[in-house]
């Protein structure tokens, strides 16, 4: 199994607007929706899925564990609540939200009860989010080589994170990109918006071909439909080498999201 390179991201929304942005991404052709327990999301888009009459089987469902559910015998119950919600019986991917360090369960227990939702068939794949390199290796060293799928980060184009990105591709681990317009930042940038009047294209579809030609998988949201349907012809652009060279100057470690107790110290 693999992760697939384009999604739908649910973060934020709730109620009829993501009812609304899930049955709308449906009909334009998305088949991967993102969400997590802590979002309060997951019976709206279980609605949304069962209305919109898409066959389980096309769809690729994420979900994360919040940081209260991560205890051994937390953990599988809480994964159940989630998929009573989606209206399922397995999502395709489960993530650990946050490593939360010191917040009472250790890396190896809620990892083992991760694990053991994919052997109980819970989830058909199991990854983390968030993660530094030091407690991506602790995590691979809980599970073994091989079983983690992603490690879900933020990145943008002002924020790179050349050194964990390369890790992770050294260990065959897909890097999911969550914020890649910087909660909007980078659609006012002037080099960006350059690129954009080349190609004829928005300076969002820019961000997002940027960070799918590096091999990252994408999961931006909308509530409009015309920004969901632009969003999607983003994996049709593509961006040249002078493109790419000029983009990576815009590095500026920008990060927009490291709630205290929860992220780890960033590499």
């Amino acid at each position: 199994m693999s992760i697939p390179s384009f999604g739908l991201g649910t973060f934020r929304l709730t109620g009829q607007a993501v009812i609304d942005s899930v049955r709308t991404a449906l009909e334009l052709g998305y088949r991967t929706i993102d969400t997590a327990q802590i979002y309060g999301n997951e019976a709206d888009i279980g609605q949304a899925i069962a209305e919109s009459g898409v066959p389980r089987s096309e769809l690729f469902l994420t979900t994360k564990i919040w940081v209260e559910n991560y205890a051994a015998d937390k953990l599988i119950p809480s994964l159940r609540d989630s998929l009573a919600k989606l209206r399922t019986d397995h999502v395709d991917l489960t993530l650990i939200h946050w490593p939360a360090p010191g917040n009472g369960v250790e890396l190896p227990e809620y990892m083992a009860a991760l694990a053991e939702a994919k052997k109980l068939g819970l989830t058909r794949q199991i990854g983390i989010s968030n993660f530094n390199i030091d407690l991506t290796r602790q995590a691979i060293a809980a599970v073994g080589e091989g079983e983690i799928a992603t490690n879900q980060i933020e990145l943008s184009p002002y924020l790179q994170n050349p050194a964990l990105t390369a890790f992770l591709k050294e260990q065959g681990i897909k890097v999911t990109s969550y914020m890649t317009l910087a909660y909007g930042k980078v659609l006012k940038d002037p080099l960006l918006a350059e690129i954009a009047a080349k190609h004829n294209a928005t300076v969002a579809q820019v961000a997002l071909a940027w960070a799918l030609q590096l091999g990252y998988a994408v999961i931006p949201s909308s509530t409009r439909r015309e920004n969901l349907a632009s969003n999607l012809l983003a994996q049709e652009l593509r961006l040249d080498a002078d493109d790419m060279a000029k983009i990576a100057t815009l590095e500026r470690n920008g990060r927009e999201v490291s709630p205290e107790g929860l992220a780890p110290i960033w590499d």
